[in-house]
């Protein structure tokens, strides 16, 4: 067989093990509570997809699409960061759809970074901020993150000890799988270290939109200086609930953009034409619909953390994502999260994803999706308590 080298530099699927072993489960007749993995089941609401439908039926919207989006989704983009943020952005050069955050930012890496280009990434993180520079050729940095550590300092730690100079930072909050926030005031020292150290900053803005007990989550674009050295990408997947429609954005320096928009002109004809036209209906529309998915995650977090608290695994409520990260109880924590995770699946026919599989700064801690309704969620702590 052929020796892939892109694909040998990337590491084994963490996932994958305890993927097996929830699959082994449920052939046997088994009944596993997944809360492993964070894919959304709340139906995207009804006018989206009435628009959807609609705009399918005409002939015309069946045709190739623009890579970089239509015209009226740009605009329907940078009038929501108008609104929303009270950003300034051009359509035309400082905006472009991308199928979901995750074409998007690894395509726009691959623009960027060269072999041996340095890029800082937090860990542990969404795995594929990381993987996209390993795809890329790029030299990945982590920069270890946690309630114990001080970002900056270790940003600055990793700045001294690199050579060459990083080229990029990727970062994402609120985050995934931390759940950690932010407020302006990080961004702000991120803009004025990236400035000074002529680094360019890549913010996934995923969870823009869930977010609970009164946070308001910053946008990075918001600092003065933030579209001199960066892009943010947002997606409607979580906020309005539309993970398999794939609709993201990239918005922020003209250069970066350009350079995706030049990548994806080799690669890509766009979404289809009447999601892109339903996406509009969307970022456009009232924003009921975007509360009452917040607030069905809230009520599943609260159900979710309340009762694992009773049981004895104390946890905070995070102020935003669709996610807990919780530290594995102290008697099972020299086993690892993989074992861990696993142990949960055999014992309390509950899947979790192990810490590990976002970076080995995660491997004290498992990550729970609120991907369940109250009741579900009731009786997967029901096994965890037996478990505990």
């Amino acid at each position: 067989m052929q020796d892939f080298r892109r694909m040998n530099r990337l590491p084994p699927y963490v996932f994958a093990t305890v993927d097996k072993i929830k699959i082994e489960a449920r052939h046997r007749g088994e009944d596993i509570i997944d809360l492993g993995m964070g894919n959304p089941d709340i139906p995207t609401p009804q006018h989206i997809v009435d628009k959807l439908i609609e705009a399918t039926q005409k002939g015309h919207n069946h045709r190739y699409s623009a890579s970089k989006g239509i015209t009226m989704l740009r605009h329907a983009i940078c009038d929501w960061y108008k609104r929303r943020y009270d950003v300034e952005l051009d359509p035309d050069e400082e905006a472009i759809a991308t199928i979901g955050v995750k074409e998007g930012l690894s395509h726009l890496v691959l623009a960027t970074i060269s072999p041996g280009d340095v890029v800082f990434a937090p860990n542990p993180t969404y795995p594929i901020h990381p993987y996209s520079v390993i795809i890329a050729g790029g030299d990945l940095r982590s920069v270890p993150i946690g309630p114990d550590r001080d970002f900056f300092e270790d940003l600055l730690t990793a700045t001294k000890q690199t050579w060459p100079n990083p080229k990029m930072l990727i970062i994402s909050y609120p985050h995934n799988p931390t759940t950690a926030v932010v407020d302006r005031e990080f961004f702000e020292k991120i803009v004025d270290f990236c400035t000074e150290h002529e680094i360019m900053v890549i913010h996934d803005f995923a969870y823009a939109d869930l977010v609970f007990d009164g946070y308001k989550p910053p946008s990075f674009l918001q600092i003065p200086g933030a579209k001199d050295i960066g892009v943010e990408f947002y997606s409607l997947s979580k906020s309005y609930s539309m993970p398999g429609w794939r609709v993201g954005f990239c918005v922020g320096n003209p250069v970066m953009v350009a350079a995706l928009r030049r990548i994806k002109s080799y690669l890509d004809y766009g979404m289809f034409q009447p999601i892109q036209i339903a996406s509009i209906i969307a970022l456009n529309g009232p924003d009921g619909c975007v509360k009452e998915i917040v607030d069905t995650y809230r009520e599943r977090r609260d159900v979710l953390i309340d009762g694992l608290n009773r049981i004895g695994w104390e946890i905070e409520k995070p102020k935003g994502t669709m996610f807990v990260w919780a530290k594995i109880p102290e008697k099972y924590r020299d086993t690892g999260s993989i074992e861990f995770s696993k142990m949960l699946i055999e014992k309390a026919k509950v899947a979790v994803s192990p810490g590990i599989g976002f970076g080995e700064y995660g491997d004290d801690y498992v990550r729970f999706a609120l991907v369940e309704n109250p009741h579900r969620t009731r009786q997967a702590i029901r096994g965890i308590r037996q478990v505990l």
